[in-house]
C-alpha cells in the first residue's frame, strides 16, 4: 500500500494580492498524475485545504474537481482533516455525499472520537488512520470563568494530548490486526518546528505547542499540517511535516516543497520518502542597492511552466528612495515586481508612514502593526508578554467567527 501526505494546499491563497490560482491548478494536475503513475493507494489532506474560511467558488471547483477525478486512478481511500483556515461548515456540508467516494472529511473534532478513526483495507493490507483535525480550544475543554492565562495554557495543552492518546485508544479497538496506525496532526505546531512568514499564528503565546514526546508512541506515524516547510519534529522519524507544496511567501523560496509518501508492506512502514513538488512560477528575491537590482534583472527567468516570475527587491538604501529607476528598468523583462521595501524600513518608519507607502494594508500582518503601534507610544511589550497574549487570542478569535 501507497500513501501520500499533503498539507497545507491554501487554495484561493493571493501573494500581495496576486491570485495564484495558476499555479495552483498546475499542482492539482501533476498531484493528480502523480497519484495516477505512481499507483498511490490513500491519500491524506492535513488541513488548510483552503486559505480562507469562505473560500470563493473557484477555490471549491477546483476542489471538489480533482477529488472527481482522482476516482479514475488508483487512489481507493481520501482523508481530510480541517485546518485552522477551513471553515468546519464548508469542508463538513459534503461529507455523507463525499462518503460514498471513499472520502472522509473531519472538518472539526467530533462529539465521539470513533468518528474520527478510520480503518482502511486496501486488497487485504490494512492501516487505521485517527484523522485528527485543528482543535480549537472550545472544541476540546471547557473554560472557566476567571481563570488565568498560565491555567488556560496548562488547561488547553493537556486536553490537546488527552484527544490525542483518547483517538490512539479507539485506533487499538479497531486494529484487531495490528495494521500500522497514522495520526493525522491536528493542524498545530509541534516545538522545534521552523515557520515562515505565511503562517498565522494559530495559539496564544505557546498555547498548543506540543512537542513529538507529546504524541502517544502508538502512532507509527504523525502526519502534521499548518507549517510550510517540510520538516522532521525532535529528530523523530515518524512525525513530519509535508508542508505546503506551493510557495505561500518570499521567505519560502529557498527550499523545496514536498508531499510525503509511506510504503506499507507486511504491517509495517516501510519508507518514508520525501517527493519534491515541482516549482510552477519562479520566485525571486533580489537585495542590494538600486543599481545592483537592475544588474540582476536579465538573470530572473521563467521556468518549463511558463508563468511570469515574481519578484521582490529589498534596497540596502538606508532612506526614501524613488523606485521609477526599477520600474523602467524591469520594463523589458518578462517578470513581475510585486513588493518593493527597504531593508531598514521596518525599524525606521511608523504607521502612518507605512500605510502611505504600501498598496493595501493585507501586506501588513495585524501582529506586525500591533508591535509597531505599542513602541510608537512607548509601551514596553517585551516586558508584558501576557499583552501580547491577549492580543493574539483576541485576533484569533475574530479570525475563528
Amino acid at each position: 500500500m501507497k500513501i501520500l501526505h499533503t498539507a497545507d494546499w491554501h487554495l484561493g491563497h493571493r501573494l500581495h494580492e496576486q491570485s495564484q490560482v495558476a499555479e495552483q491548478t498546475l499542482f492539482l494536475s501533476w498531484i493528480e498524475t502523480y497519484i495516477s503513475t505512481e499507483k498511490i493507494d490513500v491519500l491524506l489532506i492535513s488541513g488548510d485545504v483552503f486559505d480562507t474560511g469562505s473560500p470563493s467558488n473557484q477555490s471549491l471547483e477546483m476542489y471538489y474537481s480533482f477529488l472527481v477525478k482522482l476516482k479514475g486512478t488508483s487512489c481507493k481511500s481520501i482523508i481530510i482533516t480541517g485546518g485552522n483556515h477551513d471553515s468546519a461548515g464548508t469542508l463538513n456540508a459534503p461529507k455523507h455525499i463525499l462518503d460514498a467516494l471513499s472520502i472522509k472529511v473531519v472538518g472539526k473534532a467530533t462529539e465521539e472520537i470513533e468518528d474520527e478513526v478510520f480503518e482502511i483495507d486496501i486488497e487485504g493490507e490494512k492501516v487505521v488512520v485517527a484523522a485528527v483535525p485543528y482543535l480549537r480550544d472550545g472544541d476540546i475543554r471547557r473554560a472557566v470563568a476567571g481563570e488565568s492565562f498560565d491555567e488556560l495554557i496548562d488547561k488547553y495543552k493537556t486536553a490537546l494530548i488527552n484527544h490525542y492518546q483518547a483517538a490512539a485508544e479507539q485506533c487499538k479497538l479497531v486494529n484487531t490486526t495490528d495494521a500500522p496506525v497514522i495520526a493525522m496532526g491536528g493542524h498545530l505546531f509541534a516545538t522545534g518546528g521552523s515557520v515562515s512568514d505565511s503562517e498565522q499564528n494559530i495559539y496564544v503565546g505557546t498555547l498548543g505547542h506540543i512537542g513529538a514526546e507529546d504524541f502517544p508512541e502508538y502512532f507509527d506515524y504523525i502526519a502534521l499540517g499548518h507549517l510550510h516547510r517540510p520538516q522532521i519534529i525532535g529528530g523523530n522519524d515518524k512525525v513530519r511535516y509535508s508542508g505546503s507544496p506551493n510557495i505561500l511567501s518570499f521567505s519560502e523560496i529557498t527550499y523545496n516543497k514536498n508531499i510525503i509518501v509511506l510504503t506499507v508492506e507486511d504491517n509495517k512502514i516501510s519508507a518514508i520518502d520525501d517527493v519534491v513538488v515541482p516549482r510552477f512560477r519562479e520566485f525571486y528575491k533580489l537585495v542590494g542597492t538600486v543599481t545592483e537590482c537592475i544588474d540582476a534583472f536579465s538573470n530572473l527567468v521563467s521556468n518549463e511552466f511558463q508563468l511570469t516570475p515574481w519578484v521582490e527587491i529589498v534596497l540596502n538604501e538606508t532612506h526614501t528612495i524613488n523606485t521609477d529607476d526599477l520600474k523602467k528598468g524591469a520594463e523589458n523583462y518578462p517578470f513581475e515586481i510585486l513588493k518593493t521595501a527597504l531593508k531598514t524600513q521596518r525599524r525606521q518608519k511608523g504607521i502612518e508612514e507605512l500605510l502611505e507607502e504600501t498598496k493595501s494594508i493585507k501586506e501588513l500582518l495585524p501582529a506586525e502593526v500591533f508591535k509597531l503601534k505599542c513602541k510608537e507610544i512607548g509601551f514596553d511589550l517585551e516586558n508584558r508578554p501576557e499583552v501580547e497574549d491577549a492580543f493574539n487570542e483576541i485576533l484569533q478569535s475574530v479570525k475563528n467567527q
